[in-house]
């Protein structure tokens, strides 16, 4: 799995030539090193790195060759987009699918994530004329990836439709936490740690202009966009969305931790059978100290007034009450939103059959040393913390 060799496969599969922005290939060069001497993939990860980096490569192609077909997608603007920023686990996919369910607000769709990019025969698509086929693909993705390992289904759960998160429109250019979620890529970590994502940001920008204008959607809604990644790359965020509001959520990080390690477990051992719960556990609690330790020092440039913080137990406790802080925030009267909100709590009790279970333990930490590491930030935000972090039962509490 060679970089010259994954290229020249996309090309022969497209008949394209034009990667655009040719920054990509020095954190592919850097991911592909790591993969090599530090993943230790069983046959089953090979086969889905190589389909992996295929499929990044071939949707690079065809991303141009729509920029060339209709120069009028990039001159779509991005308005004042919504940024959910907070720790993996920590409550950002429940805000995020409330909002979303909020139709004055554009979102990515499960299957636009993991496919952003229209095939050359979508304009068919638009005339009416043929499906698109990127929902059936979703769905046999996630398919695959719940027989692979059934507890993905608990521990985020989703459908093709479902509105997702944009890491996907990250990993076009190489970057981000998925690839450090999937493999172990310890090298390929702390060399991203080390650069400007703010090239990654820009491609984003541009997938998000192509794909609102495959949804044939007004390009005035403000986007709601959501991962973890924005922890880590706030000013390369706010270079490429400079009127952007943030909406940073918290919540006690020995659930955190625990929560993000076994996401991170859960994947890593459907690839690699050398996979070792310890480390995966001491390196999600460094990245967590990271990741917060970057939002702090980030939000020291942003004005107040663009952004509002919010606590997972306050959700979990009263969320119609806490959205209505939020959309107070956003200047915007929650009422006409709240159908769609409420359609989206029973949706998801109706995908979320089992909870996410974990503890600290399972992966060789300890509270202590979590809430000591991460204490600062416990103390900046006022988050409250139980006697004891219990073994996490994810669910919204219908309430109002």
């Amino acid at each position: 799995m060679t970089k010259g060799a994954l290229l020249d496969h996309a090309r022969a599969a497209t008949g394209l030539e034009d990667f655009g922005d040719t920054w990509f290939e020095e954190p592919m060069d850097v991911l592909l090193e790591s993969v090599r001497k530090e993943a230790r993939l069983n046959h089953a990860g090979t086969l889905a790195a190589e389909k992996q980096f295929h499929h990044v490569l071939r949707d690079r192609l065809y991303t141009q060759m729509w920029f060339e077909r209709h120069p009028e997608i990039l001159a779509r603007p991005i308005p004042h987009p919504v940024v959910i920023v907070g720790p993996m686990r920590s409550g950002t996919t429940r805000l995020h699918r409330l909002l979303s369910a909020d139709r004055r607000f554009a979102h990515l769709r499960s299957f636009e994530t993991i496919s952003p990019v229209p095939r050359p025969e979508f304009e068919e698509v638009l005339a009416g004329r043929t499906d698109d086929f990127r929902p059936k693909l979703a769905a046999r993705i996630m398919k695959v990836a719940r027989l692979a390992n059934p507890r993905t289904l608990s521990i985020h759960p989703t459908g093709p439709f479902e509105p997702e998160e944009e890491l996907g429109l990250l990993v076009a250019s190489m970057w981000g936490m998925k690839h450090e979620a999937q493999w172990t890529v310890p090298s390929y970590a702390r060399w991203c740690e080390g650069e400007d994502a703010t090239p990654a940001y820009r491609h984003m920008a541009n997938l998000l202009r192509l794909i609102g204008w495959s949804q044939q959607e007004s390009s005035l809604r403000p986007w709601i966009l959501k991962t973890p990644q924005h922890m880590l790359d706030l000013p390369a965020l706010l270079r490429v969305f400079p009127d952007a509001r943030l909406i940073f959520t918290h919540r006690d990080p020995r659930q955190v931790v625990g929560s993000a390690a076994s996401l991170a477990w859960n994947q890593t051992i459907i690839y690699s059978d050398h996979a070792e719960p310890g480390k995966v556990g001491r390196e999600w609690l460094r990245k967590t100290e990271l990741m917060v330790s970057r939002m702090i020092e980030a939000r020291r440039a942003i004005p107040k007034e663009r952004m509002i913080d919010v606590h997972y137990d306050e959700m979990e406790r009263d969320w119609p009450a806490t959205m209505g802080r939020i959309y107070r925030f956003l200047g915007l009267d929650m009422e006409s939103a709240l159908p769609g909100m409420h359609d989206y709590i029973e949706r998801s009790r109706a995908l979320k059959r089992t909870p996410h279970r974990y503890s600290l333990g399972e992966f060789g930490l300890v509270e202590d040393e979590v809430l000591e590491r991460l204490g600062d930030y416990v103390r900046l935000f006022d988050i409250p913390i139980g006697e004891s972090a219990p073994e996490e039962v994810s669910g919204l509490r219908r309430t109002g």
